[in-house]
């Protein structure tokens, strides 16, 4: 088990379950390293999959290198995160992913949504291609407000590649804005969390042009407080 402490530490201390603990005092989806190389190390040492190691070091070389493009002291003309950051102020950020980047698109979407504290939506191939590409039309008025990143790896098949430029076409086509961004590297892993970090990057960046604290979550507090009344009023 993978904690951080609390209740979950002691229920597995009494049922005598190994446990993974860490302390790392942020908010959940700062800690994505704590709970997902584990994870990845867990497997490994079970034989469910074969030996990352080489992945992992150049994953690590990859972010290290891509953190050095878009920290804080990298002035916006040359910063990406930064550039994309811009782009999406005042505007809808919807994102498309595909394969080994589905869910990176979901995280892109979430870490707006926690961290800048802005809409976001995402979408995923090829089933964008099956609804989402016919709804490009209205209202009309929302065209030029929203901007469509694709993520996208050079692991992705020939065929969903296509499905990428055709949907650029149609997004053209639509008069909506869109930009590609690649991930780095030459394996899947670092490919995935070089977008994963430039995501959070942008998001942080996002949050500072809309002059709010990326770190408190006070809708999702708000939910759990009143879930929790109702939980206690024994209804």
């Amino acid at each position: 088990m993978i904690t951080t402490g609390g209740k979950l530490k002691i229920m597995a201390e009494e049922r005598n379950v190994p446990i993974f603990g860490f302390d790392y005092k942020a908010q959940p989806r700062a800690a994505l390293a704590f709970s997902f190389l584990p994870i990845l190390g867990f497997l490994q040492k079970l034989g469910f999959i074969s030996d990352k190691s080489a992945d992992v070091t150049e994953t690590v070389n990859v972010l290290q290198g891509l953190s050095t493009k878009i920290n804080e002291a990298v002035p916006l003309s040359q910063n990406p995160a930064k550039q994309l950051a811009q782009r999406l102020y005042d505007h809808l950020p919807v994102i498309y992913g595909a394969g080994i980047l589905s869910e990176v698109a979901h995280r892109w979407k979430t870490q707006l949504n926690e961290n800048s504290k802005a809409w976001a939506f995402y979408e995923v191939f090829p089933e964008l291609n099956h609804n989402a590409v016919v709804g490009y039309q209205f209202p009309t008025e929302l065209a030029s407000k929203i901007v469509v990143i694709l993520l996208r790896s050079a692991s992705l098949s020939k065929r969903i590649q296509l499905r990428y430029q055709v949907t650029c076409q149609l997004l053209e086509q639509a008069k909506v804005g869109y930009q590609i961004v690649d991930g780095d590297g030459t394996n899947q892993l670092s490919q995935m969390m070089s977008l994963v970090l430039l995501g959070d990057y942008t998001s942080y960046y996002l949050a500072i042009l809309y002059k709010i604290d990326p770190t408190p979550v006070k809708a999702i507090d708000y939910l759990k407080e009143q879930l929790a009344k109702d939980r206690g009023s024994g209804k």
